[in-house]
């Protein structure tokens, strides 16, 4: 309950209001994320927000793991809750943010560093060769998805990357449902490489 309810908090927003007097939700996607702040104008508030809406998936998750050793599949519901918490903030009416911070925030603190390594190197991946941005993000989430089915089978850890694709999902519904755009400029610079070599 409380990893929901610090995830569910909307540092961004407030920043945006606090700082900027600005609604953050009036630029870019109206998203209440990290994003739009540098979009509303605040490049050093920018990167305070993706800090603290990393931060928001840290504490509840490591202390579940670290502190009270509870059980795995308790810790990963301590996981998802903060990262539900983030996407459909009661704060914000049920409209939170995209949880991408958040997520990787949750994935830091998990036990399972292979799985924060996966989804970044799938992430990095789909930032560099898709456009659409609803797109981008979903590769992250495949790829460990993947990952875990290969070498856990059907585990805790694996439904718990099923859910988090799932509000991943959700939240980028209007984007996926046009078809990806690849980025031409990066793969006609990687085909002219081959070329010369």
């Amino acid at each position: 309950m409380c990893a929901f309810w610090l995830g569910a908090c909307p540092f961004s927003v407030w920043i945006g209001k606090r700082f900027l007097g600005k609604d953050i939700r009036d630029f870019g996607d109206a998203n209440p994320g990290a994003i739009n702040v540098f979009r509303a104008g605040g490049r050093k508030l920018g990167f305070l927000a993706v800090i603290l809406d990393i931060a928001k998936g840290v504490p509840f998750v490591a202390l579940a793991y670290l502190f009270f050793e509870l059980p795995g599949v308790i810790v990963l519901a301590v996981a998802l809750s903060a990262i539900f918490g983030h996407a459909f903030s009661p704060l914000l009416r049920l409209r939170g943010g995209k949880s991408i911070a958040v997520t990787f925030g949750v994935l830091l603190a998990l036990p399972q560093h292979e799985i924060l390594l996966v989804f970044t190197v799938f992430m990095l991946l789909g930032f560099l060769f898709i456009e659409t941005d609803g797109w981008r993000v979903m590769p992250g989430l495949a790829g460990s998805l993947a990952y875990l089915i290969i070498t856990t089978g059907n585990s805790w850890e694996s439904l718990f990357m099923l859910c988090v694709l799932v509000i991943f999902a959700v939240k980028h519904y209007n984007e996926l449902q046009t078809v990806p755009r690849l980025r031409l400029r990066i793969i006609n610079w990687l085909q002219s490489r081959r070329r010369v070599t």
